[in-house]
């Protein structure tokens, strides 16, 4: 009943409102811009409008202290999420990670998928379903990457992880659709793993940071120029700040946005919105080793496949594959060699790449793939860390309104939720308190001491 009369007061103040013109409303939802441009000020802006920067935004909500202390504002450049990496991935979340901070991640990211609704449901809105699908990874290594295999298996049981080490015998007898030609060992998650549906994940972190107070805005951050000279920073001392020019789509008009934090969450393209931020060479040093990587995804349908038995398999030749629905419709992919990556400058797929180099592969794993009729294929961005393939999170070493939280290589929509809580704690208390990411900062970048992550698929 209150819920009811509230729904019927609101109705009233909106049939009061006068309207604003022509095509626009009398009432906005909450964190709706009337204006399409941003405002002209805010405390924090978020450069991305992906699962990462909409997690930052939601933590920063909820740690804020008190309600509506804070002027939060994301800006995507794509708002239709047609290109972006978040919708284009497999969707998958695993704790098998060799280095403990990413272990750490995916293991409060699964905690927090598992108990998603008390944190995005919003009152008299449907529930949140991102059709979790619990099935555990499946790591298949060759005698020659078995060492690594068994050394990340202790680090994950260190840490809490669920995890069994199966022999060649082990695997066949639990999986035998699979041919163990090659294998000397394999992994699998028992616990915490499987797939979702990010395209639910990121519309239910929108909604509810929406719902919590924070602005949305359509544009595109070329340039975070600007000068601290105001704030008696000059642009040759060792220290600068960053302040954003939001550009609008279709136009040449832009508006610069006064804020206190700038955390880039743009992904693939968290380095080039730096490099085109005219700012002093030697504010920008080192550099942020992030480059866009393009992955195609396949799909394909065999009726005598694995089944519902089917895990999240990774093979030695590092091809990859699960199942899609209960029909017998599979998906997959694989990352290519160095020397052959595409070219990133647009999303077209090469449907040769399935038939020459992972359909090969597939069918020696799993002679049932030897017949099977293609389905779909689309092809999305990793934004590949070069220096370690390890996420940088963390405030920049000479912009010190700057944060980053970006170059997670194909893990970022799994250790979204974790992140974004880390980069949150950062601002608002200036320390970790939740998870200690300290080790993912920019320190290593400084030092030339990667953290290499044996786990990227």
């Amino acid at each position: 009943e209150l819920g009811l009369s509230l729904r019927r007061l609101g109705q009233t103040l909106r049939d009061q409102l006068p309207t604003l013109g022509p095509g626009v409303g009398s009432w906005v939802p909450p964190g709706m811009l009337r204006d399409p441009r941003p405002p002209e000020e805010a405390d924090v802006v978020v450069v991305g409008g992906g699962v990462v920067g909409w997690s930052v935004a939601y933590w920063l909500k909820v740690l804020e202290g008190r309600r509506h202390g804070m002027r939060v504002l994301v800006v995507e450049r794509d708002p239709t999420y047609s290109r972006a990496s978040t919708v284009l991935s497999a969707g998958g979340i695993r704790q098998q990670f060799s280095l403990p901070e990413n272990i750490h991640m995916s293991r409060f990211s699964a905690s927090f998928l598992r108990n998603i609704n008390e944190h995005l449901g919003v009152p008299n809105e449907p529930p949140v379903d991102i059709q979790f699908q619990p099935s555990g990874y499946l790591f298949l290594a060759s005698q020659q990457d078995a060492d690594g295999l068994e050394a990340a298996v202790k680090v994950q049981r260190e840490e809490g992880v669920q995890v069994t080490l199966l022999s060649p015998t082990q695997l066949k007898t639990k999986f035998p659709w699979i041919d163990t030609e090659g294998v000397a060992v394999a992994s699998y998650g028992l616990e915490d793993e499987g797939w979702f549906d990010p395209w639910t994940l990121l519309t239910a972190l929108r909604r509810k940071a929406m719902a919590l107070g924070v602005l949305s805005c359509a544009g595109e951050v070329r340039g975070e120029g600007g000068t601290c000279t105001e704030r008696g920073v000059p642009w040759g001392s060792h220290v600068g700040c960053v302040c954003p020019q939001v550009y609008m789509q279709d136009s040449l008009e832009y508006q610069p946005v006064t804020c206190a934090i700038v955390v880039n969450a743009a992904g693939a393209w968290a380095a080039e919105l730096l490099e085109a931020a005219g700012l002093p060479k030697a504010l920008c040093q080192p550099p942020l080793p992030i480059q866009p990587r393009k992955r195609y995804i396949f799909s394909w349908h065999c009726p005598d496949g694995p089944g519902l038995s089917c895990p999240f398999l990774v093979d030695t030749t590092g091809a990859y594959f699960r199942r899609e629905g209960i029909a017998g419709n599979y998906l997959g992919g694989m990352s290519p060699p160095e020397e052959e990556e595409p070219d990133p400058s647009d999303l077209s797929v090469d449907h040769n790449y399935f038939q020459e180099q992972i359909w090969p592969r597939l069918a020696q794993r799993v002679p049932a793939f030897s017949c099977l009729r293609p389905g779909g294929s689309w092809a999305g961005y990793y934004d590949h860390n070069s220096f370690d393939r390890n996420g940088v999170v963390g405030p920049h070493p000479r912009l010190e309104n700057l944060f980053v939280a970006a170059g997670f290589s194909g893990h970022g929509l799994q250790h979204a939720p974790a992140a974004g809580r880390a980069v949150a704690e950062l601002v608002l208390k200036g320390r970790y308190e939740t998870l200690d990411l300290s080790r993912l900062g920019w320190r290593r970048l400084v030092q030339g001491e990667p953290l290499v992550e044996g786990g990227v698929v």
